[in-house]
């Protein structure tokens, strides 16, 4: 915790003052242009592996990146309700979800004995059950679990993707070109980023775009 302190205090002294013009832009109000869903994942930090600023990116992070099926309920849903204001709201212009390698959530997924201390987390993950389903019938992903867990994290991306589609308005704005949908996977260990291409069916390591 003293690291954490003096980090703050850091912040205050020479940081805050370095950027006192921005935040001073922000104090009203945010006008983010990006919804960021990542993992809560400790090693996954979205403004640096985006390279983005205070006020830029609005953040949701929970375990395993997932986006749940949309729904309005008695209960608190958190990543449901951000999700919604982002969209609704804040009206972003981008999307991404963002996975990443090494995800302990996407590999408790097969190991139920690692959840019995955490039943709201199991019960959260209860939504890759399909795609759990889905991994196991492949004869490759039961021999290599580490080509499971992979494919387990790029397919829990392109499932948050579509079930972006059933919130409110979201499929209209995307059609009319007001939002874009972006499916990432980041390699922790080479700080590499994939994105799934939709013309190509697979994920290809994002570049710069040729003007």
């Amino acid at each position: 915790m003293r690291s954490i302190v003096g980090g703050a205090i850091k912040f205050m002294q020479e940081d805050f003052k370095e950027h006192k013009k921005l935040f001073k832009s922000l104090k009203d109000r945010q006008n983010p242009h990006t919804l960021f869903i990542g993992c809560a994942d400790s090693r996954v930090v979205p403004s640096l592996i985006t390279s983005t600023a205070p006020g830029e990116l609005f953040v949701v992070r929970n375990i395993a990146n997932i986006v749940p099926p949309y729904r309005v309920g008695e209960d608190y849903l958190a990543t449901t309700s951000a999700i919604e204001y982002a969209i609704t709201s804040l009206k972003v212009k981008n999307i991404v979800v963002c996975g990443h390698s090494n995800c302990g959530g996407c590999e408790a997924l097969y190991d139920e004995k690692s959840l019995e201390k955490t039943p709201n987390v199991k019960k959260w993950l209860s939504l890759l059950d399909d795609i759990k389903d889905q991994i196991l019938e492949l004869d490759l992903a039961k021999k290599d679990l580490a080509m499971r867990s992979w494919l387990t994290e790029r397919l829990n991306v392109l499932n948050s993707l579509q079930n972006l589609l059933d919130y409110p308005g979201l499929k209209d704005t995307v059609l009319e070109q007001k939002i874009s949908l972006h499916a990432w996977h980041y390699i922790i260990q080479t700080g590499e980023i994939y994105e799934y291409n939709i013309d190509q069916k697979h994920f290809v390591l994002l570049a710069k775009k040729e003007k």
